[in-house]
């Protein structure tokens, strides 16, 4: 296993880094050009970034739903609420 990849194995700091390590990760895999154990890394390492930005969308929607008072309110854009 790559040096970086091992690195990289800790939990991200933010959503945000968490995304930008996704991205780079996606980029380097559709490259092509990672020997297969790195490809295998990279792609188990993007799952768990992914179970990560799944987990604080969960709870980022859960603190909504408080601060909403269980009510979400549907999306309107401004085209509707002229109306």
């Amino acid at each position: 296993m790559s040096k970086k990849l091992t690195a990289a194995a800790a939990a991200p700091a933010s959503f945000e880094e968490a995304m930008a390590e996704l991205a780079q990760l996606v980029t380097q895999m559709e490259a092509g050009q990672l020997p297969l154990e790195a490809s295998v890394a990279a792609y188990q390492r993007g799952s768990e970034l992914v179970k990560y930005c799944a987990t604080q969308l969960d709870s980022v929607e859960a603190q909504v739903k408080v601060l909403e008072g269980d009510m979400l309110k549907p999306f309107t854009d401004a085209g509707e609420a002229a109306q």
